[in-house]
């Protein structure tokens, strides 16, 4: 039984990078009508002012936009995002202020105030091998989430972690300022209930998209048309035009949108078992975990 339409299908795969522009960040677009997902490009890259300028200015009416970052940090653990410090906030929307609030002075969206803040880097791993006390070692804090992400076969890694080609710390900090940005203006789902009508934003997990198309968690990344087009194929969708390699940025937003339009469809996708209100509130949810 469906939850409710959807119209469109953005796929955001992010970057917390410095800088202004980024190759990382690609955005696709899947049609309820049909057709195969579209890259939407820009020559010199996109910039993180550019794709909140579509989610605020140009997002088309009725869509559901997945962004490949957490939205939140680990709560439920310790009961607090940051044990401890008296302006540890109480819930993620609170969290995205003290990011914006902390980095309203960073160009292009960027997070390097937080994380170098003196209370908040206690609790990150950064480059320099510089580990704060309460970053707890091993491979850091989970969300409950994450966790179940791990029980499908999947390995996610700490929003604490800023170090490694698989960290997601540094895009899910930026995220939180374009998050703060959206409010009462476009809602995050399940920080916000989802709305009868209009668009949402969810976050999304690439290599879940990828393995509802066959692939297995590590071989997620697709790169070449071949490989895209078959994947696509598995999720009914008709293929995209190109052949030879294809950038994994591209691919993981191509794949995705088009997993969304299926997925949009799944009401237990909308209802985790493990999502209760206090985890939707303060920690969100990856969309696609059951």
């Amino acid at each position: 039984m469906k939850v409710r339409e959807f119209e469109h299908f953005l796929a955001i795969d992010w970057s917390g990078a410095q800088g202004a522009r980024h190759k990382a960040i690609a955005v696709a677009v899947a049609h309820a009508g049909g057709g195969p997902p579209v890259l939407v490009q820009r020559d010199r890259g996109w910039s993180r002012a550019e794709v909140l300028d579509v989610l605020t200015e140009a997002l088309p009416d009725n869509s559901l936009v997945g962004l490949d970052l957490g939205i939140a940090l680990p709560f439920a653990d310790r009961g607090a995002y940051f044990p401890g410090w008296d302006r540890s906030p109480a819930d993620a929307k609170a969290l995205w202020s003290l990011v914006e609030s902390t980095c309203a002075a960073d160009e292009h969206l960027g997070a390097t105030s937080f994380v170098d803040h003196p209370e908040a880097s206690a609790h990150f791993r950064r480059h320099g091998a510089r580990e704060g006390a309460a970053f707890e070692g091993g491979r850091g804090r989970f969300r409950v989430t994450e966790r179940e992400q791990e029980a499908l076969g999947c390995k996610p890694t700490s929003n604490f972690n800023l170090v490694g080609a698989s960290q997601v710390g540094k895009s899910s900090l930026t995220g939180m300022r374009v998050l703060h940005a959206l409010a009462g203006r476009l809602p995050v789902w399940p920080v916000d209930p989802l709305p009868h009508t209009g668009s949402v934003v969810v976050e999304i997990y690439t290599t879940i998209a990828a393995m509802a198309a066959g692939r297995s968690p590590s071989r997620s990344k697709m790169r070449s048309f071949e490989e895209l087009n078959a994947a696509l194929a598995a999720l009914g969708s008709p293929p995209v035009p190109g052949e030879g390699a294809i950038d994994d940025h591209a691919s993981d937003a191509l794949i995705t949108a088009a997993w969304l339009r299926v997925a949009a469809d799944d009401a237990a996708l909308w209802s985790p078992a493990a999502m209760t209100p206090q985890i939707a509130r303060t920690e969100g949810w990856t969309f696609g975990v059951p």
